[in-house]
């Protein structure tokens, strides 16, 4: 372990950095001192600063268990032999002071909803001074499964881009789309420009220019990230500068609470949306055709 050329990689104590590792390989204590072959007891007391001087051949193995190199040379460090990030949640503990472990992903709890312990919370709409148990400062998912979903949804938030499809579309057409790194499309917003007195009548006024949202269509995993939220105001942001004033949107849940959360107002003067069950009528249509009234 050689000597960082800066203060900003400089790490103050073995523990930190073996956090650090552990974080970086995804180990629990407990499976880092198995691959390593030393006492889980032993890694705690080095992570709290309580081993005042291990056995150098503990901590090589311990360090080479992670996924980390031993060093002695003092030369530049490359990008091969820099500090693992630290522990983004170091500095949180515990109600008996200690450290979350390095491994898991931290978060605080500010309301029943940020505990997965608050099972009761999901159903219940309790005031504070009914909450049957206390509140932790913070908390973390233990089952991996979840756990590699939220990084990678997070992972997701961090790395989608929205743009606008032009070219292969008719300038009265707007195509959104929203893509992962690697071209993955994961979501599509779809609108056309209509003339309101094509459908109202009068006079053509250019001012009073609408676009219809023909569909927000996004993945089923990806759902819940923001990106129907980010596909809207992509288009939103594009019709201001068009000059375009009034975008309408004919929708049914849970399409209806998605764009009154982006800021759309029900339209009560607009039709009605009107649905056929072509199985309950069969009977109806058939009288109709028959030249004798519909059954009332």
């Amino acid at each position: 372990m050689g000597e960082p050329n800066s203060s900003t990689e400089r790490w103050a104590d073995l523990g930190d950095l073996l956090r650090r590792l552990r974080r970086q390989a995804d180990l629990s204590q407990r499976e880092l001192a198995a691959r390593a072959g030393v006492p889980q007891a032993t890694v705690a007391r080095i992570e709290s600063g309580r081993a005042v001087d291990p056995r150098y051949r503990t901590v090589e193995r311990l360090v080479r268990a992670a996924g980390g190199q031993v060093r002695f040379d003092a030369g530049p460090a490359d990008e091969a032999h820099r500090l693992p990030a630290p522990v983004p949640h170091d500095e949180l503990r515990d109600q008996a002071g200690r450290r979350y472990p390095a491994h898991l992903d931290v978060w605080e709890v500010r309301e029943p909803k940020d505990w997965p312990g608050a099972w009761w919370a999901e159903w219940y709409n309790l005031p504070p001074e009914k909450w049957p148990l206390p509140l932790p400062p913070a908390t973390y998912e233990v089952n991996r499964e979840y756990r590699d979903r939220r990084r990678e949804a997070e992972w997701v938030r961090a790395s989608v881009t929205v743009r606008r499809v032009t070219g292969a579309l008719a300038a009265t057409s707007w195509r959104f789309v929203a893509e992962l790194p690697d071209g993955d499309l994961v979501g599509e917003l779809r609108a056309h420009e209509q003339s309101p007195h094509l459908l109202w009548g009068g006079e053509e006024c250019p001012e009073k220019r609408e676009i219809v949202i023909d569909g927000v269509l996004v993945a089923a995993w990806y759902r819940g990230l923001g990106i129907g939220r980010r596909l809207v105001e992509a288009l939103v942001n594009e019709l201001r500068v068009a000059g375009l004033g009034v975008v309408q949107a004919l929708t049914q849940e849970p399409g209806t609470s998605f764009l009154l959360a982006c800021g759309f107002q029900l339209e009560a003067s607009r039709p009605a949306a009107l649905k056929l069950n072509l199985t309950a009528s069969a009977t109806r249509w058939r009288s109709v055709s028959a030249g004798r009234p519909p059954p009332r």
